[in-house]
């Protein structure tokens, strides 16, 4: 099982970097480009968005890590030792809290509310200024936690390769 753990931890830097990548396009443009739009459009065209990320590779890629993460740690704490071993665990609970536990219990929620509203009420105007400086500020923790997993996993092959 030893063994499984390069290639594991090497395929999660790759998937931490993509799923940052994707946050880092709505945290970079995105999300402004939304804002700029009237209000209806912003909310239409995120409610489409939040819809059609279920059937993406995206969505494979971040569920896919939450599931991995803890996997990877226990097999960090198990099968290496050392700098190997503090980035594995790092990098796993960066993932766990900065991506997983905001978009479940921050991003998400938000999403399902927006996604019931009907465009053109008050009330989605309303929401909509709260919305969007909240979720892009959650966006840009998963963001930088995305990437500073696939940086510790990335360091946690380097030193398994290394070893």
């Amino acid at each position: 099982m030893s063994n499984m753990l390069l290639p594991l931890t090497a395929s999660s830097a790759i998937a931490c970097a993509l799923v940052s990548g994707v946050f880092l396009t709505f945290s970079d443009f995105v999300m402004r480009s939304l804002n700029k739009t009237e209000v209806s459009g912003g909310i239409e065209a995120m409610q489409h968005i939040n819809r059609e990320v279920f059937r993406t590779l995206f969505m494979v890629l971040l569920v896919g890590m939450s599931a991995m993460s803890p996997v990877l740690m226990w097999m960090g704490w198990t099968l290496s030792d050392g700098p190997a071993r503090q980035f594995i665990l790092f990098g796993g609970a960066i993932y766990t809290i900065a991506v997983f536990a905001v978009t479940l219990l921050g991003n998400v929620p938000m999403n399902v509310r927006l996604d019931r509203l009907d465009k053109s009420t008050w009330e989605a105007e309303s929401y909509w200024s709260k919305f969007y400086p909240r979720w892009t500020w959650l966006n840009h923790i998963r963001t930088v936690g995305a990437a500073a997993s696939a940086i510790c996993f990335l360091l946690a092959s380097l030193t398994l390769v290394a070893s």
